[in-house]
């Protein structure tokens, strides 16, 4: 019978992907960035439906957006890759995946908004709004094709393909069909 991969074979697998922790922080901006619009976008619509647990941000009665989050996030990634943390041998792999996740979050949150900065006023659901669906394809795109050169979809099909093969002694017997 055919197994699961175990954790130390995807993790090996990971590791092998990347010639260097430049193309695993593409990887990773590209998923977080990806992933954070997803989320974005459903928890607006569940907003707006009244569905859900989630509400607007409002203190005081100022709506805050969440391309502030974004920005946040893409100004202390900023000055992390100033300081040179999360690049090159500083702060090593840990520092390196978190700047790289927060960069594709904050990059999806302020260009979900895209609109808003562009034309000064909340157009979300406005047909003005689609210019935010236009910048996200766009950088979302160059994302995509900057983390292509990586080598983890080989990595993980050999990781998988042994798995399968790995049958034990037991899985091998024959059962005889009945004469």
């Amino acid at each position: 019978m055919a197994r699961l991969p175990r954790r130390e074979e995807l993790a090996e697998a990971w590791r092998r992907s990347f010639a260097n922790m430049r193309e695993e922080r593409r990887l990773i901006s590209s998923l977080s960035f990806g992933g954070t619009f997803g989320v974005a976008r459903l928890v607006t619509h569940s907003i707006r439906a009244g569905r859900g647990p989630f509400r607007n941000i409002t203190p005081g009665g100022r709506h805050i957006h969440h391309m502030t989050f974004g920005i946040i996030g893409l100004i202390t990634v900023g000055y992390a890759w100033l300081n040179e943390i999360g690049v090159g041998s500083s702060g090593g792999p840990l520092a390196s995946r978190s700047t790289a996740f927060v960069y594709g979050a904050g990059a999806a949150l302020t260009l979900d908004e895209f609109a808003l900065w562009l034309n000064l006023q909340d157009d979300y659901w406005t047909k003005q709004g689609r210019e935010s669906i236009d910048a996200v394809v766009a950088f979302g795109t160059l994302l995509a094709v900057s983390a292509s050169g990586h080598r983890l979809g080989t990595e993980l099909g050999r990781v998988w393909r042994r798995a399968l093969r790995d049958v034990d002694a037991v899985d091998h017997v024959a059962v005889k069909a009945p004469a």
